[in-house]
């Protein structure tokens, strides 16, 4: 299938490693043009220097720190022009217990998760509208349709991008800017090992029985590749989903049980 993508320019953000870079990767094997943003310039480095010679060609780099004072617009900048596909991607908060919760660490990390994806979005919007043809693609997690334990602050802060992604999707669809969100069960990632990690503390337990547990879990019976995320996420740039926005895309090998 052709996805159209062939010189088409994407952001993708948290783009050094883990689902960012996996996205970037499949866009990048289409034929588009990639800026890789994230807030390490040498891991940066290192991700583009690990690409096939024509691909690394094809790949710009706009380190920042999300959460940090001029990082959007340090990233805006360093685009020199607009872009047809946004590919939103933030770290995600630590574990604990919505009883513990603090306001001061939901307005930090709102800070770091929220604000800067949607001030992102609306300043490449303008330019995506008037070219008739853009993509924002938001990565979340299958905590927004179904909670995780022990992680209310992912939970909460990526559920409010859910209803502003959703509402954003009715506004621009006529323009040729599809919207979508995808949501990532257990993919093998580092983020996810760190999570792992955290519950073989929590219940004194090793990692390789908490990961076998978990997989165990999932009906398709283990955990998800960063690479199969991210040829879902390249389809969706592409010109064959036109027709799909304001969606919540599963990738979570069945684990999400509701309808």
């Amino acid at each position: 299938m052709d996805l159209q993508l062939s010189n088409r320019h994407a952001l993708v953000l948290g783009a050094s490693q883990g689902l960012g870079l996996a996205v970037a990767r499949a866009l990048l094997a289409e034929g588009a043009l990639v800026t890789l943003s994230a807030r390490s310039a040498e891991r940066l480095e290192a991700a583009r220097a690990a690409l096939p010679g024509d691909m690394a060609k094809r790949c710009r780099l706009a380190p920042a720190e999300l959460g940090t004072a001029g990082a959007v617009e340090a990233i805006l900048s360093a685009l020199e022009g607009s872009v047809d596909i946004l590919v939103n991607n933030t770290g995600g908060p630590p574990p604990g217990t919505a009883s513990d919760v603090s306001a001061a660490a939901l307005l930090a990390e709102f800070d770091r998760m929220v604000a800067p994806v949607i001030a992102l979005t609306t300043a490449l919007l303008p330019a995506m509208r008037a070219r008739k043809w853009g993509r924002i693609l938001t990565i979340a997690s299958s905590g927004v349709v179904q909670p995780i334990p022990h992680l209310p602050l992912s939970n909460t802060l990526r559920s409010s991008l859910v209803g502003f992604m959703k509402t954003l999707a009715g506004e621009v669809a006529a323009d040729g800017v599809t919207v979508n969100m995808l949501l990532p069960g257990r993919i093998a990632t580092s983020r996810v090992a760190s999570l792992d990690e955290a519950a073989a503390r929590r219940s004194s337990r090793s990692v390789e029985d908490v990961a076998r547990d978990a997989a165990a879990s999932i009906p398709a019976g283990r955990y998800g590749t960063a690479e199969e995320f991210g040829a879902i996420a390249a389809f969706f740039a592409g010109a064959p989903a036109s027709y799909v926005t304001g969606s919540l895309i599963r990738i979570d090998g069945g684990i999400i049980r509701s309808i």
